[in-house]
């Protein structure tokens, strides 16, 4: 959900402006933007009763100037998007939540998730509070489109951002969520906040996304978050300078063929990871990239089963060309015969 070093550094790093990748090297996107009414981001999908569902972020342009804590994001409610079918119309629903709804809210309401359990759909949000600090909340409502109703006060214990749900086989519910830089995850050490944590030198070991299982009614953690083990091939953590394979943020996990599969964002190199466990609590290994860096500095994605087939949400700057007005989009995903991932490539 946020910028990095100068666009000097990151052209350097790329070869080229990130506002204009892929164009640059004369390739056109693979697939096109869902809606162009509004930008959206972060795109979190689910098939409810046979229809999908997307939960983004909504992104606007404040007039903020850009910075690496990310504060050009200035998002102030949600939009759900639905469509019956991949290729078929898809349906801006409007306002599904405002900041001014959440009572503990702050600013800057970044990427969502949601879920569905017991005749109520729950939406998990991050928000900044009244002294600035990222926590994760959730609302609720009785339909996927919402209004949705956000609870009083934040769930306790969670902070950071970007929180995905996954419910497994078993009828568990576990959150995953974590960012670094503006995301404030090297704020937290041992779940203790700490105003003046700091980013990781090259040769430290990385940060790490946090989980925690959900008590049964949805609403609050049931046990203490816990750090997840992201390993590399040779079952060793990865440190800050693998960055091209370390975790940054957009956490996501699916299951597939009885394994567990998380996939996050590298960040600063604009990748889309993943790695496969045993468990949903990991530990997870590293496999491979499933999306190259995309136009725009973030790169942040959803992965569902739609029928038989699989897919990946996820955004660029189509429309816009600029980091923070970004658009949704959908494409096929497959996988190997063992279950590795075909890596994506959003220009060809």
């Amino acid at each position: 959900m946020q910028r990095t070093q100068s666009l000097v550094v990151l052209s350097a790093l790329m070869g080229c402006a990130l506002t204009t990748f892929g164009q640059a090297a004369g390739k056109k996107p693979i697939s096109q933007p869902l809606v162009s009414n509004i930008y959206t981001a972060d795109p979190s999908a689910h098939v409810f009763n046979g229809k999908i569902y997307i939960y983004p972020s909504h992104d606007i342009d404040a007039k903020i100037k850009e910075d690496d804590e990310g504060g050009h994001f200035a998002m102030k409610d949600y939009h759900i998007l639905s469509m019956d079918k991949i290729g078929g119309k898809v349906t801006d629903n409007g306002v599904a939540m405002d900041i001014k709804d959440i009572p503990w809210a702050g600013r800057q309401l970044w990427a969502p998730d949601a879920t569905y359990k017991n005749g109520t759909y729950y939406l998990y949000f991050p928000v900044k509070d009244k002294q600035d600090i990222f926590r994760i909340g959730v609302a609720t409502s009785k339909k996927p489109t919402g209004p949705f109703k956000p609870e009083a006060t934040p769930i306790k214990g969670s902070y950071s951002i970007d929180p995905t749900v996954f419910q497994d086989t078993d009828g568990k519910a576990y959150l995953y969520f974590g960012g670094i830089w503006g995301g404030q995850l090297q704020r937290w050490t041992g779940n203790k906040y700490d105003a003046k944590g700091a980013l990781k030198k090259p040769d430290e070991l990385a940060y790490q996304p946090r989980v925690a299982r959900l008590n049964a009614d949805m609403k609050e953690f049931a046990e203490p978050v816990k750090e997840i083990q992201l390993l590399d091939v040779a079952g060793k953590p990865f440190h800050e300078k693998d960055n091209d394979k370390r975790f940054f943020e957009a956490a996501w996990i699916h299951k597939y063929n009885g394994k567990y599969y998380f996939s996050y964002s590298t960040g600063d190199t604009h990748n889309i990871c993943y790695a496969i466990g045993s468990s949903p609590y990991g530990p997870f290994t590293y496999k491979g990239v499933v999306l190259k860096p995309v136009q725009g500095w973030t790169n942040h994605h959803s992965i569902v089963q739609v029928g038989s087939k699989w897919y990946l949400f996820y955004h660029d700057v189509q429309l816009s060309g600029k980091t923070h007005l970004r658009n949704v989009k959908v494409t096929e995903l497959t996988y190997n015969p063992d279950g590795t991932i075909k890596t994506i490539e959003a220009y060809k």
